[in-house]
């Protein structure tokens, strides 16, 4: 070939070769991350569809011939796709959820039965939130039982996974198929109704449940297969599993913070926090900007408060004259949630400071309203903190600062209407992953808890495959 001509064919040989490199890397990153507005990569076994067939056995413990199947249905029968039976067309392959989840068919008494329902058939655990539509979920006590209901909501979402689109999570019929196995235990609805003793009882059934929890789940051999290390337990009043916490401390938690919890027991790396329900009305189409909110800096709540929530007092002092302030007692019992609502949707900063433990409902009560939030609590911790940062709508004060004379209002008032209108319009960004519904929706309260907990996954794995690796040598012994 003539010189010229391979001064030509050089140029177009090396510009194919990087086309065809940039096309393969693109295709590499698409295999593992997937568009979302949280920017969460997909965990490492949520393969595209077509990749590898998932079977799954009709119980978790049966070994042999197995036959290929996508999930429960919400009676916990295998659901086959291809038998054209349960809720329609709408289908979702397990492979395509950021977790897939194995429940326990837990009797009742451990959860919707805690809510005055009971199985309209013998041998039946789970109501029929599908085939009879007609026929709403068991509904959760209002008042202040509500903000800790967190169990309620995730299990819902299970039993309605195999007949809705994909969401976070998904509901398998095998263990063997499961990243996580879920107990349907509805601690804290335990708690807040049964923790006393009720005469001739001389043990409360909050109590007798969490050992007969225990006694049961030690028996599982999925629980003895990792220790409990796969299993997720809802926790989330500070109170609730009391008696329980020790035996079931592999497990990962589902709580509201650690205040009443020893450091054995909880840690950041293995347990997850969810938010509270908010209690406050969620301020829709809200264009109450920074010169439509008269209130500076808003409190409403109890002032006196044990263990670490001295603070409150203290700050009440130091500001109930202030001007543009509110800082007032106020409960449930008045009409609390109400006033709240009108409080904070007119008021720029809400404060959150640390009560009888780190944490409260009124922080997610101010995200709702979009009321900058004011975190006065040091040992807080937050739902979804590695995936959200919340110095971008918050504000952090030290406890030893904030109890500084003229401290706290010189840098509320040192505020800009520019700065807190980028905070404010983060807020109504955000306020959606703190909404607690069913049927769950895109990135809200419970698709966000499933994410937390998908990405506790990979931390599993490895604690398990590091502990197996001398057992096949230890069985030669």
């Amino acid at each position: 070939m003539a010189p010229r001509g391979r001064t030509l064919l050089l140029p177009l040989a090396a510009a194919t070769v990087l086309v065809a490199s940039t096309i393969f890397l693109f295709a590499a990153a698409g295999a593992r991350w997937r568009p979302a507005d949280t920017g969460l990569p997909v965990p490492p076994r949520a393969v595209s569809a077509a990749a590898v067939p998932v079977t799954a056995s009709a119980s978790s413990n049966t070994t042999g011939a197995r036959k290929e199947l996508f999930f429960l249905d919400e009676n916990g029968r295998p659901d086959d796709p291809g038998s054209g039976s349960g809720a329609g067309a709408a289908r979702c392959d397990p492979r395509a959820a950021a977790v897939r989840v194995f429940m326990y068919d837990l009797p009742p008494e451990f959860h919707f039965g805690l809510l005055g329902w009971s199985p309209p058939s013998t041998g039946s655990v789970w109501p029929d939130l599908i085939n009879d539509a007609a026929a709403p979920p068991p509904r959760y006590p209002g008042g202040l039982n509500q903000q800790h209901s967190v169990a309620y909501w995730l299990t819902l979402d299970l039993l309605s996974s195999s007949s809705a689109p994909c969401g976070a999570a998904v509901r398998v019929a095998d263990s063997r198929d499961a990243d996580l196995v879920f107990v349907p235990f509805f601690a804290s609805l335990s708690y807040n109704r049964h923790s006393r003793p009720v005469p001739p009882e001389k043990v409360s059934r909050d109590k007798a449940l969490q050992e007969k929890l225990v006694r049961y789940l030690a028996a599982r051999p999925e629980w003895k297969k990792y220790g409990g290390a796969d299993h997720v337990i809802v926790a989330h009043h500070p109170n609730s599993l009391l008696h329980a916490r020790g035996a079931l401390s592999p497990a990962v938690f589902v709580l509201s913070d650690f205040g009443r919890y020893q450091p054995r027991v909880v840690s950041l790396e293995k347990d997850v926090i969810a938010p509270y329900k908010h209690m406050a009305k969620t301020f829709v189409n809200d264009s109450a900007g920074f010169d439509h909110r008269p209130t500076l800096l808003y409190f409403r709540g109890a002032i006196y408060r044990k263990e670490g929530g001295s603070i409150r007092q203290e700050l009440y002092y130091m500001l109930k004259d202030e001007k543009d302030v509110y800082f007032s007692f106020g409960s449930v019992q008045d009409h609390g949630a109400s006033k709240a609502s009108q409080g904070m949707h007119s008021s720029k900063f809400c404060l959150n400071i640390a009560g009888d433990t780190p944490s409260s409902n009124r922080l997610f009560d101010a995200i709702v309203s979009h009321c900058v939030p004011v975190i006065i609590s040091d040992d807080i911790e937050l739902p979804y903190e590695d995936a959200l940062d919340y110095s971008k709508f918050s504000i952090f004060v030290r406890s030893s600062d904030a109890v500084k004379k003229g401290y706290l209002m010189r840098l509320i008032r040192g505020v800009s209407k520019q700065q807190w209108t980028r905070m404010w319009n983060r807020l109504k960004e955000v306020d959606r992953y703190f909404e607690y519904q069913y049927p769950s929706q895109k990135d809200d309260a419970v698709q966000m808890i499933w994410q937390a907990l998908s990405r506790r996954v990979p931390a599993i794995q490895l604690k398990v495959h590091r502990s197996s690796r001398f057992s096949r040598s230890d069985r030669g012994n």
